[in-house]
């Protein structure tokens, strides 16, 4: 929980203390308590809160003069909860039977369970600097006390409860303060003795029973603690006991049976406590123990009587008869009957709801004593119910039955005692007296004062007036002038008469005649906010020698400093004034002086003491109500609708009943005016008679009465919004709907609908709905005809609301829409076979092939689907009959492709066609799309190098002659020429560059324009590039030239030749290069030398070889080799011999007598 701090304004001391206590207990400054007592201020501050401070505090300062003494009670909240519906943490969790190694702890319940109830707690321990809490007890231990054995001796030990409910293990409660286990009977075992000149001895009993070795048995062996689910046992320990440390064993037996176990198994017992945790309920057990030391066991004791657990402690009843008895604004005294067996009750819980909520609160966490609490911190005038619960150790009760519904709010009393008693005038045996009203009015209207008078240095007062004053002015009559007198007032309500207020001082009765006016008089401070006030006061009854003409105010800052400063440089003509330019928090008083022609007269009293401060009220609101009056409405916390208001305007006149009704609300006024107008203009205000605390005002203004008059008209005559004005809607089946929609209508709401001027209501031909819920008006044709042409009219009302929307339904609109409900007929007739849910339609795909499609529907098994063009079938469409989708693709699209497309689909249903006319501009769109597609496929430029230059293109899916290009190098355009050669074939685009310089580096452009949009691709051909290009093209220019000059046989031998046995064989060669080759002719790899059967013949461009009268010895390969500067070449032939008779082989070239060339 947080650190809480209490604070009470006080008196200047006189002299220092400042007791402060809680309850009973005086409170002193420690580690968690911090004490402050300042010059105007005493404060207590807890460090850390515990439900264990809650409670009443009480304060006592001693003035000079008396001892004041203040009380409050103060409510610790539960912090929020360990676990989602955990219950709240125990309190006051106390130790007690300290012994070496046992304590017995008990706590109370807390107030709010959680989720569920509790079911019981668990016990946790800490040994003081350690920091880590262990859990004492396994099971849930159900009651609010609990024995904790096997603890160290000597050692501090601190404990903690928690409570345990199905949501599990809540907060803890307030650790106790740290405990030392000790034995408790030490102190009996050692004896001081007074010697001579008062030296002192100190003698143990282990020093005089140091002879003792085994140990006796204990004694007086009893249980000191019994509930439902454990025993504590007790004995004495023996005597004497020597001077060895005692351990004890603690035997039980069933009552009835002669044998005994060993109950303290595992376990030491140091102290002469031990808590039995494993008992059966409804058997008997005795007990005995033995005393052991260094020394030995003893004998057992004498057996304890008969012992068995008890039975489970109920829960205490609940309260009755609760009752809640009004006490202040924002409390109320709560009493209630405690129940008949109140023995174990330790105290009560209190609960509170707002009538009707069921949203219980707790209103002490701390169990009150007594069975009357005085409940704090309720909202005024709110209705409230209580219930309460009885705490014990055993558990909460239930609830008590609520009590009845109270409205929080001041009992009624008599008032207080007026104040500051004035002279208002003197005329020599008459004074006029005025006052201020009591401070508390008691909760009842002061209705009447009663003035006392006596002469000054009198003792006894008489009374002035039998008949009660009425207003807080009085004159006293038959005084005699030149005597002293004082007065005192006693106000009275419906409760009586209150106190008399202090003695005045000693007024002299003496007639007026000073030039300068009295003193004005109530002067009542309204409209207190963060940085301004409003001061009233009343004109003074003495005007001296002229009339007054104006006022000063004063102001001074404290509650009791007599430094004034003037608020005004200049007399003020009215009898109120907004005071602006405050501090918040700071605490003012004002007073006013009246002026006339003699000057400035006495001040008035001053105000009580106000503090700048925002009030929980709020600003008159301007407005317009449901029956459109204009109105001025004000709201403020506290008031119900027994409040009084007081309305008046420019603060002091009266509101004139005929013009303007005031009526009280739920939590406020209003003031409803009859029919305003410009005599309305002006400032209003309000105040409560109860708190002129809560007051405000408005100054009406002519813009604002301009404002409202229209909008109450508008109230007054109230138009139907409309949401969506007339629709024309035409449905697939031809089927016309006119529609408009309004805001929702009431049940009582009424339609006429006018067509050209004349009623009209559903018929067979036209049907009308109106929907009032959603405002939907709809027509209904179910056959839209030339007849229905015109304008519709819709007249709504609903109460005072009224509208009227028209439909010029006629010319185009109506005959756009008759046409469109005549195709809708015949598109819904179509569609009752088989049809077209797509018209065929191309597109161009990014593969550049042209798409064709169509897409049916309604179709079913025997539903076929073709395609022609120019009347002839297309057989290459593809129909895919789940999806209706019927495709045609062209991969390159040609002249050809231009035509009239048509689909047919048909079944016995009936048929439906679709068309498309790729011809013209269908056509255009077509190739531009056609050369959009293909100048995105296009590649980047390359460049490739040639014998004559350079070749820049790029590759695209195909070209097509649509789309033009152009090349451009440094954003010049390059028009053809013998250097520069545009090219294009079907995937590529090219330039050739001939003969290249170092003028055609830069960059290289290729538009690409498809009709629409300009494609382009760039290449920079410089640097590197253009380096590593000029160079490739000198090798292959150079390898061109070489290749050119090769000696080569330009038309060679065939690859087989056959001849028959005794022919001759003649093959030529033609040969070309420069300079001419040189020719040599082998056979089988070897030069042919032999003149006599070979023949050689060798030219510039020719060489033969004949061969005579071959042989079968004559078959082999033959080869021509030529060769000059630029290379060499060798062509190879087969030569195969065949006899007579024989067939040539296949593949062979017959050859005869004649020479064949090849």
């Amino acid at each position: 929980m947080r650190a809480s701090r209490c604070n009470a304004p006080s008196p200047r001391l006189c002299c220092p203390p400042c007791r402060m206590s809680h309850g009973l207990e005086m409170l002193h400054p420690s580690n968690t308590v911090d004490i402050k007592t300042a010059d105007d201020n005493a404060s207590i501050t807890f460090k850390a809160a515990h439900k264990e401070l809650e409670g009443v505090y009480t304060i006592q300062l001693r003035t000079c003069d008396e001892i004041q003494e203040h009380s409050a009670f103060v409510y610790i909240e539960d912090a929020s909860a360990a676990v989602l519906g955990g219950p709240a943490s125990p309190l006051a969790v106390q130790v007690s039977d300290v012994n070496k190694d046992y304590v017995f702890l008990t706590w109370q319940p807390p107030s709010a369970d959680g989720a569920s109830p509790v079911e019981g707690y668990y016990v946790e321990r800490c040994v003081v600097g350690e920091g880590e809490w262990v859990r004492c007890n396994v099971n849930i231990q159900k009651m609010c006390y609990y024995p904790v054995s096997g603890l160290k001796e000597g050692t501090l030990y601190q404990f903690r409860v928690r409570a345990v409910n199905q949501a599990g293990a809540g907060r803890p409660s307030k650790a106790t303060e740290p405990v030392l286990t000790a034995d408790p009977l030490q102190h009996t075992r050692t004896t001081v003795v007074k010697v001579d000149r008062g030296r002192t001895i100190t003698v143990t009993k282990d020093e005089l029973e140091g002879e003792v070795k085994a140990p006796f048995p204990p004694t007086n062996v009893h249980a000191c603690e019994v509930s439902d689910t454990y025993v504590v046992l007790s004995w004495s320990e023996p005597e004497p006991r020597g001077k060895e440390p005692l351990t004890f064993y603690v035997e039980r037996s069933l009552a009835g049976k002669s044998s005994w176990e060993m109950a303290s198994l595992e376990m030491e017992v140091n102290s002469p406590r031990f808590p039995v945790l494993d008992l059966i309920q409804g058997q008997q057990y005795l007990f005995r123990v033995r005393s052991i030391n260094r020394h030995g066991v003893s004998d057992p004791s004498e057996p304890s009587a008969p012992v068995s657990l008890g039975t489970q402690e109920a829960v205490p009843a609940a309260p009755h008869s609760v009752m809640a008895v009004r006490d202040t604004d924002t409390s109320v005294l709560l009493q209630w009957k405690e129940p008949e067996e109140k023995d174990d009750v330790l105290g009560y819980y209190l609960y509170c709801s707002e009538r009707g909520k069921q949203d219980w609160k707790t209103i002490n966490n701390k169990p009150v004593t007594k069975n009357r609490f005085t409940v704090h911190g309720l909202k005024n005038r709110q209705e409230y119910v209580f219930r309460v619960k009885s705490v014990s150790r055993a558990g909460n009760s239930s609830y008590s039955d609520e009590s009845p519904p109270i409205l929080v709010k001041a009992a009624i009393s008599v008032p207080s005692a007026p104040s500051a008693i004035a002279l208002l005038l003197c005329t020599g045996s008459e004074m006029v007296l005025g006052w201020r009203a009591p401070a508390r009015h008691g909760g009842d209207p002061v209705l009447e004062y009663y003035l006392d008078q006596r002469e000054k240095g009198g003792k006894m007062w008489r009374e002035v007036n039998v008949k009660p004053a009425k207003k807080r002015q009085f004159k006293v009559c038959n005084l005699t002038s030149g005597d002293f007198y004082q007065f005192r007032v006693f106000a009275a309500n419906m409760a009586g008469v209150g106190k008399p207020s202090e003695s005045s001082e000693a007024f002299l009765c003496e007639k007026w005649t000073m030039p300068e006016p009295g003193c004005p008089y109530d002067a009542e401070v309204r409209e207190v906010s963060a940085g301004s006030l409003v001061l009233l006061w009343a004109a003074p009854l003495y005007q001296g020698q002229g009339p007054v003409t104006g006022y000063f105010l004063e102001i001074s800052e404290g509650d009791q400093s007599d430094n004034w400063t003037t608020v005004n440089e200049k007399p003020i003509t009215d009898t109120h004034y907004k005071v602006s330019g405050l501090q918040e928090g700071h605490t003012y008083r004002l007073r006013v002086a009246a002026v006339n022609q003699a000057g400035v007269g006495p001040a008035s009293l001053p105000t009580e003491p106000v503090t700048a401060h925002t009030t929980g009220a709020k600003n008159i609101e301007i407005g317009v109500d449901d029956d459109g009056f204009i109105f001025l409405g004000y709201e403020a916390e506290g008031t119900d609708e027994e409040s009084k208001f007081l309305w008046n305007k420019n603060y002091t006149e009266p509101i004139d009943a005929q013009r303007a009704q005031a009526e009280n609300t739920k939590c406020g006024s209003v003031l409803t005016f009859s029919d305003p107008s410009e005599e309305d203009l002006g400032l209003y205000t309000v105040e409560t008679s109860d708190n002129p605390d809560l007051s405000s005002s408005y100054d009406f203004t002519a813009e604002d009465l301009e404002r409202l008059k229209e909008l109450s008209w508008q109230v007054r005559n109230p138009l139907i919004d409309l949401k969506s004005g007339w629709q024309v809607e035409v449905s697939e089946k031809g089927e016309v709907r006119l529609w408009l929609q309004t805001e929702s209508l009431s049940d009582e709401a009424e339609l006429r609908l006018i067509f050209n001027d004349k009623e009209i209501s559903s018929s067979p031909h036209r049907k009308i709905t109106f929907d009032r819920a959603s405002g939907l008006v709809e027509v209904l044709f179910d056959q839209l005809s030339a007849e229905d042409e015109g304008s519709y009219t819709a007249q709504l009302k609903d109460g005072r609301a009224k509208n009227q929307f028209t439909l010029v339904f006629v010319d185009e609109k109506f005959r756009e829409t008759l046409a469109l409900v005549q195709k809708n007929r015949r598109d819904h007739k179509r569609k009752s076979g088989p049809y077209f849910e797509e018209d065929l339609s191309w597109s161009v795909n990014e593969d550049c092939e042209l798409v064709i499609k169509c897409k049916v529907t309604n179709t079913h098994k025997d539903t076929s689907v073709k395609w022609f063009k120019e009347g002839v079938a297309v057989t290459q469409v593809v129909y895919d009959q789940s999806s209706g989708v019927s495709t045609l693709t062209i991969p390159q699209v040609t002249k050809k492709e231009a035509g009239s497309y048509r689909a047919v689909v048909t079944d016995g249903r009936g048929e439906d066609v679709s068309t498309l006319e790729l011809l013209d501009d269908e056509y255009d769109q077509l190739l531009q799309q056609l050369s959009k597609q293909c100048a995105l496929s296009a590649s980047p430029l390359k460049i490739q190098s040639t014998a004559l230059g350079f070749k820049l293109y790029c590759s695209l899916k195909y070209y097509i002659s649509y789309m033009k290009t152009s090349w451009h190098l440094k954003e010049k355009r390059i028009d053809q020429d013998a250097r520069t050669k545009p090219g294009s074939s079907v995937q590529e685009v090219w330039i050739e560059i001939c003969n290249p310089t170092e003028n055609d580096k830069g960059k290289y452009t290729l538009e690409m324009f498809d009709g629409k949009e300009t494609h382009k691709r760039y290449l920079d051909l410089s640097g590197q590039m253009f380096a590593d290009a000029l160079l490739e093209h000198q090798r292959l220019k150079q390898a061109a030239v070489a290749e050119k000059n090769r000696a080569k046989v330009t038309k060679g031998l065939p690859d087989v030749v056959a001849i028959m046995e005794g022919k001759t064989l003649c093959l030529t060669c033609f040969i070309d290069g420069c300079p001419d080759p040189e020719i040599i002719w082998l056979r089988n790899d070897k030069e042919i030398v032999d003149q006599a059967q070979f023949t050689i013949t060798k030219e510039p461009k020719c060489s033969t070889i004949t061969i005579h009268n071959v042989t079968m010895a004559d078959s082999g390969k033959y080869s021509i080799f030529v060769r000059n500067n630029f290379g060499s070449e060798t062509v190879d032939v087969t030569v195969s011999i065949y006899k007579h008779g024989e067939k040539p082989p296949d593949h062979a070239v017959e050859m005869g007598f004649e020479r064949k060339k090849k």
